[in-house]
């Protein structure tokens, strides 16, 4: 890709995604992570437009001058989009690949945090963490980040969620909103239970942080199409093997092996208490989005 190539991309997916953002989700965003926290932070000088039911009457009388209560409510915000890089991404049968949604989601959500003056900050992971960009605020931020979901190469191509759910609780130390945005195509993501003396990551991370699941996933994810003989290729393991599409017992191997996966996933998210949605690379994910946000 030639640099004016990436412009036109970058500018395109930022008219596309600022506007979203803008006219659509900063209500909805600012409903769901806003105003949850009432605990008391500080004081500050009044200023015109606040509550004056928040004025402090004591340190008021004391500085001569109208001071305000400030809560956690008013403090700002980081929301960390934790991204899967794995080779699963790199997928599509319609419209476009799984990597392109999860970028104009991605995109989206960092639009909705800045347009609300919050910090916005990035893990990409496969098998591993592969990148991290610390939270920080405005416009040309979220430009560079959706520079790198457009142009990011991985080293490794599997999925490891809990590792990238691990680095996220060591990283961030207070509590922030977090979208883990993935195709979830990870064994060991789904198996919470609890050895003695140990928690899994997933679930030390949802009681720390506001967390969130966004599955993206492509229609031939879930069922396989009658085709005849197909070589199909595993673009994490790189492993080939043929098999008979037209066989009804194949196809119907396939659409179990989606069904108990997504089975698996419903346990995580009712277990810890996610909230989540699943979009597909063919739907229109504004209504998805907003159906999180109003969960």
């Amino acid at each position: 890709m030639t640099s004016e190539e990436l412009l036109q991309r970058v500018r395109k997916i930022e008219i596309k995604t600022h506007g979203l953002s803008r006219n659509i989700f900063a209500g909805e965003y600012h409903s769901q992570f806003k105003g949850r926290g009432m605990a008391f932070s500080e004081v500050r000088e009044y200023q015109p437009g606040d509550d004056v039911r928040s004025i402090d009457w004591n340190v008021t009388a004391r500085m001569n001058r109208p001071y305000i209560k400030v809560y956690e409510e008013e403090r700002e915000l980081t929301v960390m989009l934790l991204i899967d890089v794995s080779g699963s991404r790199n997928f599509g049968t319609v419209s476009q690949m799984k990597r392109d949604t999860m970028a104009e989601v991605a995109a989206t959500l960092a639009f909705s945090t800045i347009e609300n003056n919050d910090k916005v900050g990035v893990i990409f992971f496969s098998d591993q963490v592969e990148k991290f960009i610390p939270p920080k605020k405005g416009k040309s931020h979220v430009l560079h980040i959706i520079r790198e979901l457009l142009t990011f190469e991985p080293e490794h191509t599997g999925t490891n969620i809990n590792a990238a759910l691990q680095y996220l609780t060591n990283a961030q130390k207070r509590r922030c909103a977090a979208f883990l945005i993935s195709d979830m195509m990870d064994g060991t993501f789904s198996a919470t239970s609890e050895k003695k003396g140990e928690v899994p990551p997933i679930v030390i991370a949802a009681r720390k942080h506001d967390l969130s699941a966004i599955q993206i996933y492509d229609r031939r994810d879930a069922e396989m199409p009658n085709v005849g003989l197909l070589k199909v290729r595993d673009p994490e393991t790189g492993a080939r093997v043929w098999t008979d599409t037209s066989l009804e017992s194949v196809r119907a191997a396939y659409a179990k092996a989606w069904h108990d996966q997504q089975e698996a996933l419903e346990n995580v998210y009712t277990k810890t208490g996610m909230n989540h949605v699943s979009v597909r690379t063919d739907e229109d994910f504004v209504k998805k989005l907003m159906q999180l946000f109003r969960n």
